[in-house]
């Protein structure tokens, strides 16, 4: 008997716990900064307003089970494509289109008044995020012209560096093909004419050098959309104690990167013998035109067991957030989880569902409520209102 009533306390606990994350969560504006849906469904040649489980990491109906309230869309192509700004263009009125054809479910607003009658309405609110400088063509109407269309936010550099600003891969792995580090003139007038138009400055991707310049050059407070920390997995695209020490006295926010390479620094050696493994599948997919991110993601789906086994885990993840935190508080932190443009993510977060085991986990970890609140998105919506002022 005391066995039974013992197993009826236990069953009865875990479900107020479970009730507790699942009401904070639903609760809490949930922002994701950095998602490459818009150009996945584009290569994968989908319907992002139809059910993709299984073949991508979200899709509209998902964003909206998952309680995702903001969703920032990556608009992104590699250095090799031509006409970048024409792709940029085409990936946001993929965008747009499907907004005009679920105006139930999706609106396109960066006015927070707007923003809160969505919310209440059970709608996403979409906004677009430019990765890469080159997508400008060193032409500042075309960034006018992003900006106008909903870009709220450019990351300087994608991997590629520009003329005018150097990527954290070119200053790190192949110094040898630049001609200078760091902003030139022009480069320090995008930052400013980003802070005018209230455009936020990421920092993700960009070089040593270009992060200090253009931390030297913003007046408004700066995003990190999609990176994590140096210290726990020392790959170029994650940022230096001194590097978040200083976002944090600028007041920015730094967005956690779910890409398993980013998280566990001994990922990257299992990634390329499966990789070796399946070398001739994948250059068979990138020989029919497919860029490689987008290949590979078509071999992780296929091969899924394999990829499971060497992925790292939440906590893991978490480690990074948990890392930020003490140095420079927790309002400093969000998610930008690089979902659709990567090809691997810590085991319990398989596509955008799992968003709740995040809120979960960080209850587990002893953060407030008020804390999770400022994780999941409050953060963020407090460095954009400042870049509009």
């Amino acid at each position: 008997m005391k066995q039974l009533l013992w197993t009826i306390v236990c069953c009865t606990a875990l479900q107020v716990s479970a009730q507790k994350y699942q009401r904070i969560h639903r609760k809490a504006v949930m922002v994701d900064t950095h998602n490459d849906l818009l150009t996945a469904v584009i290569e994968k040649k989908l319907q992002l307003d139809s059910d993709l489980k299984g073949k991508t990491h979200s899709d509209l109906n998902r964003f909206l089970q998952a309680g995702v309230d903001l969703q920032l869309f990556s608009v992104w192509c590699d250095g090799e494509k031509q006409n970048p700004f024409a792709w940029a263009n085409r990936e946001m009125d993929t965008l747009l289109a499907v907004a005009q054809r679920n105006p139930d479910k999706l609106i396109i607003t960066d006015n927070l008044a707007s923003m809160e009658t969505a919310w209440k309405q059970g709608k996403l609110v979409g906004l677009f995020g430019v990765e890469g400088g080159h997508m400008i063509e060193n032409d500042l109407t075309k960034l006018d012209q992003l900006y106008a269309k909903g870009a709220r936010y450019m990351t300087l550099t994608w991997n590629n560096s520009t003329s005018w600003a150097s990527s954290a891969w070119d200053e790190t792995m192949q110094p040898e093909k630049l001609t200078q580090k760091g902003l030139t003139a022009f480069g320090k007038q995008v930052v400013q004419r980003m802070n005018q138009l209230g455009m936020l400055v990421d920092l993700s991707h960009v070089g040593v050098q270009t992060f200090w310049d253009a931390m030297n050059t913003t007046t408004k407070p700066v995003l990190v959309s999609h990176s994590n920390c140096h210290a726990i997995c020392p790959v170029p695209r994650n940022l230096t104690d001194e590097q978040i020490k200083a976002i944090g006295k600028n007041g920015g926010v730094i967005h956690l990167n779910f890409y398993s390479g980013f998280v566990d620094s001994s990922f990257k050696q299992k990634e390329t013998a499966f990789l070796q493994t399946h070398a001739r599948e994948l250059d068979s997919l990138k020989q029919t035109g497919m860029q490689q991110e987008y290949a590979m993601s078509i071999l992780t789906n296929k091969y899924a067991d394999e990829v499971y086994n060497i992925r790292p885990t939440l906590d893991q993840l978490l480690n990074h957030l948990d890392h930020i935190v003490r140095l420079i508080g927790v309002d400093h932190v969000g998610i930008g989880s690089d979902f659709d443009g990567i090809t691997s993510a810590p085991k319990e977060l398989n596509d955008v569902t799992d968003y709740p085991l995040i809120t979960k986990a960080l209850l587990e970890r002893g953060y407030s409520k008020k804390d999770i609140e400022k994780i999941l998105g409050k953060n963020f919506l407090r460095i954009l209102k400042a870049n509009q002022l």
